[in-house]
């Protein structure tokens, strides 16, 4: 008798990083670290999403660890309003208040999939439920 598998979710092309993996591998985070290096070994694109840029900088020299990050790791593609319009109906589907996490599914779902590393995996995972082709890791969770 032929055994069934658990399907797996599909690879990620993509790594998106959000705010929660951005500080980070800001502050050394060996994990975090481990899961950037696995997709620039892997050469996947890295992306930030906009919103991410606008949640961990504030203009100050505070910022230099970020900014090194931002900078080495990839581009933040330009925000859009079928992202905006695809993240309001997650926060419907998910009854859920988590704009930023929203708009941050939305960029990995309207990609074609992506693998987003997190420091908050539940939020991102109840918007990316209906989702199979956004993959949520968790990074250390922030204190």
């Amino acid at each position: 008798m032929a055994r069934t598998r658990k399907k797996e979710p599909p690879p990620a092309q993509r790594l998106i990083l959000d705010s929660g993996a951005v500080i980070a591998l800001a502050r050394g985070d060996q994990h975090a670290r481990a899961f950037l290096a696995r997709a620039l070994d892997l050469r996947a694109p890295v992306e930030v999403p906009i919103v991410v840029v606008a949640e961990t900088i504030r203009g100050n020299a505070r910022d230099a660890p970020v900014n090194r990050i931002l900078n080495a790791v990839g581009e933040s593609p330009t925000a859009t309003e079928e992202i905006g319009r695809t993240a309001g109906s997650l926060l419907g589907n998910a009854a859920s208040t988590a704009t930023v996490d929203a708009l941050v599914v939305a960029q990995a779902i309207l990609g074609g999939g992506a693998l987003i590393l997190t420091s908050d995996p539940d939020d991102l995972g109840r918007l990316a439920s209906r989702h199979p082709e956004v993959v949520i890791r968790a990074t250390a969770k922030l204190a």
